[in-house]
């Protein structure tokens, strides 16, 4: 989507010796609603003829283009939740590994939103290495949903997380992605 890849390329900057991409002042800690709006017209386009009856998103930055995509695509959006809430009786639980925070997390969802008659849609704002994918993944399985695709704001290509996508057979679009992050910190976009 030319859009946001001008908008990264213009606002974006990168750190090459940790692969982490700045995209804050617009994606991250402050959103830019005409684009997640712009994002969220795109994701309905692509996935528009898939069946999906639920889209499933993981806390926090892929909230705002889910729900712009459930909004449009008139689905209910379910966030896998980070910390196992207490108001909660059965959850699928799994766990995810934290690029940004460089840890291991639990992730669940409770069971009432995540049923062997959902088709979903899950989408983030990162593909990086798969770990979150890989989470979602886990909790379909143990729900016995199935992943019709997932859509991600932007890919980082160098990271292996589309090679995983592949190998587990799960269609996805990225909208931008990323080829590398230079040495002078400037980014490389497919």
């Amino acid at each position: 989507m030319e859009e946001l890849r001008q908008r990264i390329l213009r606002d974006g900057s990168g750190r090459a010796n940790g692969g982490v991409v700045l995209v804050n002042s617009f994606l991250n800690h402050q959103l830019d609603p005409q684009l997640m709006m712009h994002c969220a017209e795109e994701f309905a386009r692509l996935f528009k003829d898939q069946s999906i009856n639920k889209i499933v998103t993981i806390e926090a930055s892929g909230i705002a283009p889910a729900i712009m995509t459930g909004y449009l695509m008139n689905l209910p959006v379910v966030f896998i939740k980070k910390k196992v809430p207490n108001n909660v009786d059965e959850t699928w639980q799994s766990w995810v590994w934290s690029f940004t925070r460089s840890d291991n997390t639990t992730v669940c969802i409770d069971r009432r939103f995540l049923t062997a008659d959902d088709r979903i849609l899950f989408i983030d704002d990162f593909l990086a290495d798969g770990h979150a994918s890989g989470s979602v993944i886990h909790l379909c399985r143990q729900s016995g949903a199935k992943i019709v695709g997932m859509g991600f704001l932007v890919e980082k290509g160098f990271a292996g997380g589309g090679q995983f996508l592949h190998d587990h057979e799960i269609p996805y679009h990225a909208l931008a992605t990323i080829k590398r992050i230079n040495e002078d910190n400037s980014i490389e976009l497919v």
